[in-house]
């Protein structure tokens, strides 16, 4: 009994050791690269298990390098690795590039994988060019007509500037701004429909590509559309503000002359009340003139028949009757 639990236990063991080694030594990836002429060690691929490294993410492209002519060994891919790279990515770049005759060397490649671009589709985008379609672009020509422009961009890419140069909204912001220049020094709107390629050739020339992880192949001019009339529009809101300055300035008069005439009505009325405090006295007066002998009863009768008189012409020639006093200054 003791012999066969002896027995089981070391099968046990047997079996956690072999799991451990295989686990350490990937014996079949080991017979693959060997069967594909890519030398790998033993010690190699349990010391990439040491370094936390995936030995199938280090082989497998190896093996594929290896078939296809790359001079890559493990050192250089396992760095890459680390850094944080797409080791299988930057293989398969290599060898599109290698069957494509572009120049493409492996540092050039890890450096644009860990720039954060697709270094694979940069090189497919150098065999096959690709198409970049702008919005529609709104330009206003010298006749105050807009125009809305859509562009097709035709860019390959520049393997030599993918690392620090621009991307494709840059691309689209410089054709747009372009466009909008071309289209602005035209007199009139006319021209860019009679003759649409010369926007295209224009901007061409301004060489927009540069700085920029892309080479401009062509720029064609997709659809033209006649939008408002800007000019007239901007004239029109001109007049429309004038307009209101003016009714702004005109109620600003307007107030001022309403603040003068009350102000006047207040002074009129003021001079009233004065003329009546002044005829109020009056009465009094003459009581004090006839009281003091300064005024004869005679000449006090040579007066109310001058006012009687006074007031007859007043009423014969229609104006207001000053009720018996004396009439103002100068009537």
């Amino acid at each position: 009994m003791q012999l066969i639990l002896g027995s089981g236990v070391i099968i046990i063991l047997a079996i956690v050791a072999l799991s451990l080694f295989l686990h350490f030594v990937p014996l079949g990836l080991w017979i693959s690269a060997i069967s594909a002429g890519a030398h790998v060690g033993i010690v190699n691929l349990v010391g990439m298990r040491l370094r936390r490294v995936s030995p199938t993410q280090i082989v497998l492209p190896l093996i594929k390098a290896n078939k296809a002519g790359l001079d890559v060994n493990t050192d250089q891919l396992e760095a890459h690795y680390l850094a944080g790279g797409n080791v299988d990515k930057v293989i398969d770049a290599l060898i599109a590039a290698h069957r494509a005759q572009i120049s493409l060397t492996l540092q050039r490649a890890f450096a644009i994988d860990l720039a954060g671009r697709n270094v694979l589709e940069a090189v497919q985008m150098s065999v096959n060019p690709k198409v970049i379609e702008t919005p529609a672009i709104s330009a206003v020509a010298k006749n105050g007509i807009e125009l809305k422009v859509k562009a097709r961009v035709t860019v390959r890419a520049n393997i030599d500037r993918l690392v620090g140069g621009a991307g494709e909204a840059t691309i689209i912001a410089r054709v747009g701004e372009g466009i909008v220049t071309s289209v602005g020094s035209k007199g009139s709107h006319m021209e860019v429909l009679e003759n649409p390629d010369h926007i295209s050739r224009t901007v061409l020339e301004k060489g927009l590509d540069a700085s920029t992880a892309f080479e401009i192949l062509s720029i064609d001019i997709a659809d033209v559309d006649v939008g408002r009339n800007i000019g007239a529009h901007l004239l029109t809101e001109q007049a429309e503000a004038d307009k209101r300055i003016a009714q702004a300035k005109a109620e600003e008069r307007r107030a001022m002359a309403v603040a003068k005439e009350q102000e006047m009505k207040a002074h009129t009325q003021e001079m009233q009340a004065r003329v009546v405090e002044a005829q109020a006295e009056v009465p009094q007066a003459l009581a004090a003139a006839l009281r003091d002998g300064k005024l004869g009863v005679m000449d006090y009768y040579n007066m109310n028949n001058i006012i009687a008189d006074t007031q007859m012409r007043s009423n014969i020639a229609g104006t207001p009757s000053t009720n018996g006093e004396f009439p103002p200054s100068g009537k």
